[in-house]
């Protein structure tokens, strides 16, 4: 069994720099062949150059997609060897611009005449003996990560198997502590704990749970979110979602998410038709949530907390 057997698709970009290895040097020996004195990792600056004829390196950076200072480093080597020049070709005399010597001109038109047609054809009868296109591949594969990078798509992939770990609770006076010192965490971190604040955490069964709830999310069976359900005496809306704290060691592990949908589902259960929660905007992932569970932006209801500046309400559906 190979190496890449044994490591499966983790090693993907292993596998891809040893294939671009082989490549790369099978390209050197290429223009041996044709009597080129030439690096391979020039080919894209000198196919730009050979294309557009004079162009700056800013220019020559944004069509290949590589770093400003790559670019130079490159056109210096080209310059050494007599393919490239430098010279001033903006009205103003100050913007530097790049073009082919006529030994460059010369190389780049033998290429097209000769060895890219002999490249060409090669490549494409091992793509006749091949199952898959491999130049569609990464064509699709620049498209999709272009859309969403594999780090991300592995950071979600992460989310999702630590989020499996997460179990939702109804609270018990056993978890009194970690309501009030979760909540407690992140109103002192951004603002001052208020009155409000200390009647329902202090007092839960009083102010909360004679007639709403409270869950509790642990994970590996410790609690490290919370979120709490509280009647609300108001012609509009229901229940208001509020007290919601995860804690930041158990940022990323979906926790949030879960008492939110876990919260709107209870409220189902009770005959609820709308919930209100209030926020600050300066909580921009607590918000980002909230939108992402369907509460929508309202205004103009009174409040016992000096730092809500954005209020919110969800119709549930049935």
């Amino acid at each position: 069994m190979s190496f890449f057997d044994k490591t499966g698709k983790m090693a993907l970009g292993s596998r891809l720099r040893l294939l671009t290895a082989k490549v790369t040097e099978n390209a050197a020996k290429i223009y041996e062949l044709y009597d080129i004195d030439f690096s391979p990792k020039w080919f894209p600056v000198f196919f730009i150059v050979s294309e557009t004829g004079p162009i700056t390196i800013t220019q020559i950076a944004e069509q290949i997609g590589h770093s400003q200072p790559s670019v130079t480093k490159i056109i210096k080597e080209m310059t050494k060897t007599g393919l490239i020049e430098n010279y001033l070709a903006s009205e103003d005399k100050r913007r530097n611009t790049v073009g082919l010597t006529k030994k460059g001109a010369v190389i780049a038109e033998r290429m097209i005449r000769e060895q890219c047609v002999d490249i060409e054809n090669a490549i494409d009868k091992i793509m006749d003996e091949t199952t898959h296109n491999l130049w569609e591949a990464i064509a699709e594969w620049e498209a999709l990560l272009e859309q969403k990078s594999l780090y991300e798509r592995v950071r979600q992939q992460k989310k999702f198997r630590e989020s499996k770990r997460v179990q939702i609770v109804d609270y018990s006076p056993d978890y009194q502590s970690a309501f009030r010192s979760l909540n407690e965490e992140w109103i002192s971190k951004y603002f001052e704990m208020e009155k409000t604040d200390y009647k329902a955490l202090d007092h839960p069964d009083e102010y909360i749970l004679n007639r709403g709830k409270i869950f509790v999310a642990l994970y590996n069976n410790e609690p490290l979110g919370v979120c709490a359900l509280i009647k609300m005496d108001d012609p509009e809306y229901d229940f208001e979602m509020a007290k919601m704290a995860v804690s930041p060691k158990a940022q990323g592990k979906n926790i949030g998410y879960l008492l939110g949908l876990k919260v709107i589902h209870a409220a189902k259960e009770l005959g609820a038709k709308k919930i209100y929660l209030e926020s600050n905007t300066v909580l921009k992932p607590a918000v980002n949530l909230y939108h992402k569970l369907g509460f929508q932006k309202i205004s103009g209801r009174f409040t016992p907390y000096q730092r809500c500046n954005i209020q919110m309400g969800l119709t549930l559906k049935d």
